[in-house]
């Protein structure tokens, strides 16, 4: 068994709860928390705090649209002694390992936003390699480093000031970037050390060489995110209405016909429970559909539907009118799609939706992807995300 474990305690001096406090549109903790969640070599999260606020903020990632995504995270208390400002991370460590019982060890720092999964993954695969006792993640540096000499005078380290070399053919130099360490338990054990024996580095983006320490990190380190594109999913807003395609999202986008030319279509009962329950809840519903078939006329009469707009070429067009009518704004509107003619209405509305099996182009500009293909329940899923 592999486990993450992410110390964060509640007592910063340079920046009180830093741990918690938004950069990039999320507490600090959630971007490095997410990163271990989503690699698929760590078998569970553990997150150890002396803090109440921090407890309840972690524990709150696994409610919302990522909740699947955080499921691995367990939350766990720290010793006043392993969270004071002179203890040591290893410290924190050794407790976590007296009281758990896993395989090997990943430390996640989280001061280390710009962290990804996919680093994480490097991580343990080199983790993997015959031999290799530890490993830990490093930026490449490719700066020119001078040190006072006994002489009193400053002397070059790293390079030869007759011969410098040009950037392009200077190798530089490897630092820690304080991003991870893994190592397996009983070694940590034994060394009382993070790392030990044959340890391999694993080089990450250079952006990563900035940690949050100071204040002054805050700035560089959000604009960083910014330039590698590391954003948080939106929230979901408050939803007033929900409007979706018919066509491969009621249904898995067959289209069947008897021998007498009639089509027949096959609708989900559990979007038909959805579609109560969100009725219930004061939601306007409704279809807006390409499509402009009695078939269709029929289903949303039976699903006791607000809305249903067929023949639409313009999804959005008509969803701005249905809003102006019913004094709705667009945010508060949730629309579902599965297909190009579904774009515009996709990444306009407060929260956009498709199903799991919905056209790339879709999926790509989705608030939300769900996991169930068009047919198979969809509106159940994201009635369920959206009434809890």
């Amino acid at each position: 068994m592999n486990a993450a474990f992410i110390p964060v305690r509640g007592g910063s001096k340079s920046i009180p709860l830093k741990n918690i406090k938004p950069i990039g549109g999320r507490p600090l903790v959630y971007w490095t928390v997410k990163a271990a969640c989503g690699c698929a070599d760590i078998d569970a999260v553990y997150v150890a705090t002396d803090s109440d606020r921090i407890r309840e903020t972690v524990e709150g990632f696994r409610t919302g649209t990522e909740a699947d995504l955080f499921a691995k995270v367990q939350v766990i208390g720290r010793s006043a002694e392993t969270a004071s400002d002179t203890a040591s991370t290893e410290s924190a460590m050794l407790e976590f390992a007296e009281n758990h019982v896993f395989d090997n060890i990943i430390l996640i720092q989280a001061t280390s936003p710009l962290l990804q999964s996919e680093d994480v993954a490097r991580g343990f695969a080199a983790f993997a390699e015959p031999g290799t006792d530890s490993v830990l993640s490093v930026v490449r540096q490719k700066r020119f480093h001078w040190a006072n000499g006994e002489d009193g005078y400053a002397h070059p380290t790293n390079y030869d000031v007759f011969h410098r070399p040009r950037r392009q053919e200077f190798d530089g130099y490897l630092v820690e970037n304080g991003a991870f360490y893994i190592t397996s338990r009983a070694d940590l054990l034994r060394t009382k050390n993070r790392v030990s024996g044959n340890i391999r580095a694993v080089e990450m983006n250079e952006d990563s060489f900035f940690e949050i320490d100071e204040p002054s990190d805050w700035v560089i380190i959000e604009a960083l995110m910014k330039k590698n594109g590391i954003t948080a999913p939106r929230e979901v807003p408050q939803i007033l209405m929900l409007l979706t395609d018919c066509d491969g999202c009621l249904t898995d986008g067959g289209m069947f016909y008897t021998e007498f030319g009639d089509e027949i279509k096959k609708f989900n009962t559990r979007d038909g429970v959805a579609f109560a329950r969100l009725r219930s809840a004061g939601i306007v519903t409704g279809i807006v559909t390409g499509e402009s078939v009695d078939l269709n006329r029929r289903r949303a009469e039976k699903l006791k539907l607000d809305v249903l707009v067929p023949g639409c070429r313009d999804k959005l067009a008509a969803i701005r009118e249905i809003c102006t009518a019913r004094g709705i704004a667009l945010e508060n509107v949730c629309y579902v799609g599965d297909d190009s003619i579904d774009i515009e209405a996709v990444k306009a509305v407060g929260f956009g939706c498709c199903p799991a099996d919905a056209h790339a182009s879709v999926r790509a500009c989705a608030d939300y992807v769900a996991k169930t293909k068009g047919g198979d329940g969809v509106i159940r899923e994201i009635t369920d995300l959206l009434l809890g």
